[in-house]
């Protein structure tokens, strides 16, 4: 194992690779693959690049997981974690609490945000935001006087998380084939994805057709049955497509939600 190698020596490639097939489980992989073939290992990363324990420096186009905008190794940030961790490294904001880098943060996001959108919930990945999206909603309209307003409505190949509220909110079907999703209440209308469906049909009358499949969506279930569209503003993940301006041109009565994980 690696702990069992010498503290002056670093473990080879290969010994890295089996304890990592040994021990560790894979998200969105064929681990049974990944396991013959051995998971390439990051060691190190220094501005938009990352370096495998082989040496090779690599562009790293993913950013991560979409989530490293800024580069690696930036002193400036180091240094307020730093800070922070020697300050206040962790406290709750349930219990009629709250401190200063939830307070800044919050008037910051704020103020660079839409004026509807001036309150912020944190948790802790982009997965867990829209499973709280999902009881959140339903509470707003439940508290509206609504409670039947229940149905949300996503696009399939949309991604919207991992999880179980997450994956049924997104569309793609091979995870709504594992574990028999998606939730009740969750309604897919098509992606605005003309290159891969669009065919001969012109590009702009296209995107208007499919931004009426969510007015057309509204109408069958009911507008007093709808409680919420989510969608991503660039359709990333499933099909690497721009949702053109047309599609996000009508709601009809429905609490609209755009997010991204």
């Amino acid at each position: 194992m690696v702990q069992n190698a010498k503290m002056s020596q670093i473990p080879t490639l290969s010994l890295l690779q089996q304890t990592d097939a040994r021990h560790h489980f894979h998200p969105f992989s064929d681990n049974h693959e990944l396991a013959q073939i051995g998971s390439r290992i990051i060691d190190r990363a220094e501005g938009v690049y990352i370096y495998d324990i082989d040496g090779n420096k690599i562009l790293d186009g993913m950013s991560g997981l979409w989530n490293v905008a800024v580069g690696y190794d930036r002193k400036e940030i180091i240094d307020a974690i730093t800070r922070q961790l020697h300050q206040l490294p962790y406290y709750n904001t349930f219990f009629k609490t709250s401190h200063m880098p939830a307070i800044e943060l919050s008037e910051l996001l704020a103020e660079v945000s839409p004026p509807q959108f001036n309150r912020v919930f944190y948790t802790s990945s982009g997965s867990e935001a829209n499973d709280t999206i999902i009881r959140m909603v339903r509470t707003y309209w439940a508290t509206k006087g609504a409670p039947e307003r229940q149905v949300i409505i996503g696009r399939w190949n949309g991604y919207h998380g991992s999880t179980i509220g997450g994956a049924s909110l997104g569309g793609m079907k091979y995870m709504h084939a594992q574990g028999g999703l998606p939730i009740a209440g969750i309604h897919h209308i098509a992606q605005p994805y003309w290159y891969g469906e669009g065919g001969d049909e012109d590009p702009e009358a296209f995107g208007i057709r499919i931004a009426r499949e969510l007015e057309t969506a509204i109408l069958e279930i009911g507008v007093d049955k709808v409680a919420a569209f989510i969608g991503e503003p660039l359709q990333g993940p499933a099909a690497s497509s721009f949702r053109r301006r047309a599609t996000g041109r009508r709601s009809r009565g429905s609490a609209i939600s755009t997010a991204s994980c």
